[in-house]
């Protein structure tokens, strides 16, 4: 019976020894080339995201340096790689049985595996051919193709190939990318100390990254050094000068707010250039020093307990800084490209587009007085009314009953309709209401439309990626900008900045101000939920959005308080390198729009009105203070005769409030003036705005 087990148990060594040749032997007739293993790039595509003035922003995905010959890959880095992760790689044929047995063992004595016994030659096989699962087979497959690459290839190749293809960390794949990842310069003058750092990061990669713990790297490059001295490899004295301690590691740029930007931009390329898996440099059109600004800005002006966000768009739509939240790390949520939150007054933009459009004119007036339409009684924040205005008072100070009598004359659809002209997706409500700003918006779409009205009203499509290339130069892609689509005719956008400009000169978004031209809009709704300011000046368009993601109110939060000032502490610095431009508020309208007397006579003196601004100053001499005063020479502008703490707006609904206090006593005026509507739901008078 004895000798039966015997003669079984030797064929079946035998038998085990025949089918370990063939697989070996099929393994090895299937391998790739070596100048093949060498060219082959299958761990993933880096991208290189590059800033507008061609700086690193990040690097995404593998990152791979120039691949080191054998031959002038340093001593010490090929020692250390040895000694630290298999003493024995010259002498055994792929797999160790010494390191098997020893790791048996240990399993064994402690219940569970903490010591690895694959050689570098099957690391090497894992990494390039099978994953990282922890399985019998797989082990199995690993060893066999170890054998495979042993047979096939010499011990210096194998070493080779392992050292400029395995992952150190930090998305570095090889040496060469390793030390200029983390020193700065290429694998091929590394150290000695440097050399038993990356050596370290085999082992765990992110617990021994020196970008992470540059302590705890330096404390693995230690043990390297100790365990180079034990095999021989160097001697102690050379260990005690190496001193890791002393190695300089190069920080990492914190890349906080810019991957707000990244994320919106690169998912692009899939509609940009031909799927491509080798690496590529993407330039965009962020300004660091903006995106800089932009990110002090937010933090340093958004409430606590609420998020900011801010997109600022250059004339052609170039996206140059984009801030998504407060903290990239704690929210990836990109509340400048994602969130829909209700614009409140700022949607007025295009309650004044439409209105001036109708041939209506800043110096139209109108009165804001109490007014009921289909049931909804719109309310002023100051529970007052102020009579005949004009519609630039109006605009100035968001007066909310002259945009529902706009919208009732007008049409709601109208305003809808002018929304979704100049970029603004989704749905809007048709209801009275809408003219305050209850449909939800994105901050880029609202920062869209306001650089429309900038750009002479023609539309503005934002962008942030305007070339594509590989890293041998070969270019994929090159941005060009589209046709301009004229959205409104130039006079309706001079006239519409003019609005937009009082609104800053002396309205609700006075907080915005930065010594020179400003136009834009401020925003708030029901119980301060929201804050906005949007504007422009010297060609550069700016959208500042604040409040919770939970929609909790804010106490205080209004567009002319946080936002204005975020938006004044960004633009400053933003524009300050730019040269000072004065707006364009008039522009004569073509011979068909003028009545038949002007087409005929001109004015008085039979010479035709020279461009001017909101001011009455001819536009090709008008000087450019840098200083430029907000306030305009008496008579030469429009003068609000009444005054409103900075800050204070007049665009909200206060839903579900207590009744408002009695209004000042009224002229009499006729009851047909004011027409009657049936009762109509609460919820459709007071609407509350969901966000």
């Amino acid at each position: 019976m004895v000798t039966r087990l015997f003669w079984w148990g030797l064929y079946a060594f035998l038998a085990g020894l025949i089918a370990l040749a063939v697989s070996v032997g099929v393994a090895t007739a299937q391998l790739p080339s070596y100048g093949e293993l060498v060219q082959r790039n299958d761990l993933g595509q880096m991208i290189r995201v590059r800033a507008a003035d061609g700086k690193l922003l990040v690097s995404l995905g593998p990152s791979f340096g120039k691949w080191i010959p054998y031959e002038d890959i340093p001593p010490a880095m090929r020692s250390a790689m040895i000694a630290v992760e298999d003493k024995r790689f010259r002498g055994h044929f792929g797999v160790d049985p010494i390191g098997i047995a020893r790791s048996l063992k240990v399993r064994l004595d402690t219940g569970r595996w903490t010591q690895g016994g694959s050689t570098i030659t099957q690391q090497l096989a894992r990494n390039i051919f099978l994953t990282n699962s922890r399985t019998f087979g797989r082990k199995v497959k690993e060893a066999i193709l170890a054998l495979a690459l042993e047979r096939k290839f010499s011990k210096d190749q194998v070493l080779e190939l392992y050292l400029n293809r395995v992952y150190f960390g930090g998305g570095a794949y090889g040496i060469d990318a390793a030390s200029r990842t983390f020193f700065g310069h290429d694998a091929t003058s590394m150290s000695l100390g440097e050399a038993t750092i990356i050596a370290g990061l085999v082992k765990a990669p992110s617990n021994y990254s020196p970008t992470a713990d540059v302590e705890a790297a330096r404390g693995r490059a230690d043990v390297v050094l100790q365990t180079m001295v034990n095999n021989g490899f160097i001697s102690r004295s050379a260990a005690q000068n190496a001193d890791p301690a002393r190695i300089v590691v190069q920080p990492t740029e914190k890349q906080n707010s810019i991957r707000y930007f990244t994320d919106w931009a690169l998912p692009q390329l899939d509609t940009l250039i031909d799927e491509t898996s080798e690496p590529i440099d993407v330039w965009t059109t962020l300004d660091p020093r903006m995106q800089g600004a932009a990110d002090r800005a937010i933090n340093a002006n958004t409430p606590r307990g609420a998020q900011g966000a801010l997109v600022a768009l250059d004339r052609d739509g170039a996206v140059r800084a984009m801030i998504g939240g407060r903290d990239y790390v704690s929210s990836l949520y990109n509340r400048a490209t994602q969130a829909q939150r209700q614009p409140g007054s700022a949607f007025k933009l295009f309650v004044y587009l439409a209105a001036l459009e109708s041939g209506m004119k800043p110096t139209t007036t109108l009165v804001d007085e109490p007014v009921t339409i289909e049931g909804w009684r719109p309310r002023n924040s100051t529970r007052t009314h102020l009579g005949p205005v004009t519609l630039r008072e109006a605009f100035a100070r968001s007066i909310n009953t002259i945009s529902a009598k706009i919208g009732a004359e007008l049409g709601f659809s109208t305003i809808a309709d002018m929304a979704h002209r100049f970029g603004i997706t989704g749905n809007i409500s048709t209801n009275p209401s809408m003219v305050l700003g209850t449909a939800d918006v994105r901050l880029i779409d609202m920062t869209r439309a306001y650089a429309a009205v900038s750009h002479r009203g023609v539309g503005v499509m934002p962008y942030g990626i305007t070339r594509v290339a590989t890293t041998d130069g070969r270019v994929l892609y090159r941005h060009e900008n589209a046709d301009d689509r004229v959205l409104v005719a130039p006079w309706v956008a001079a006239e519409m900045t003019d609005l937009l400009q009082t609104a800053v000169l002396s309205g609700t978004g006075r907080a915005a101000q930065i010594g020179r031209p400003v136009a834009g809009k401020t925003g708030t709704t029901s119980s301060n939920k929201d804050g906005w300011f949007i504007g422009f000046s010297s060609g550069l368009t700016t959208g500042v959005w604040m409040g919770r993601d939970d929609a909790r109110p804010i106490g205080g939060l209004q567009g002319g308080t946080a936002p204005a000032k975020a938006f004044h502490d960004f633009m400053a610095p933003a524009v300050a390198r730019r040269p000072v431009e004065t707006f364009e508020t008039e522009v004569p309208m073509p011979d068909w729009q003028l009545e038949p007397e002007e087409q005929l006579w001109g004015n008085e003196t039979g010479v035709s009105e020279p461009l001017v601004d909101a001011y009455g100053n001819p536009l090709e001499t008008q000087p450019v203070d840098p200083r430029y005063a907000p306030a305009p020479p008496l008579g030469t502008a429009p003068q609000p005769p009444r005054q409103l703490p900075e800050g204070t707006e007049i665009d909200r609904i206060y839903p579900g409030e207590p009744p408002p206090p009695a209004p000042p006593p009224q002229p009499p005026r006729d009851p047909r003036d004011v027409p009657s509507a049936p009762a109509a739901d609460p919820a459709q008078r007071r609407p509350e705005f969901t966000e």
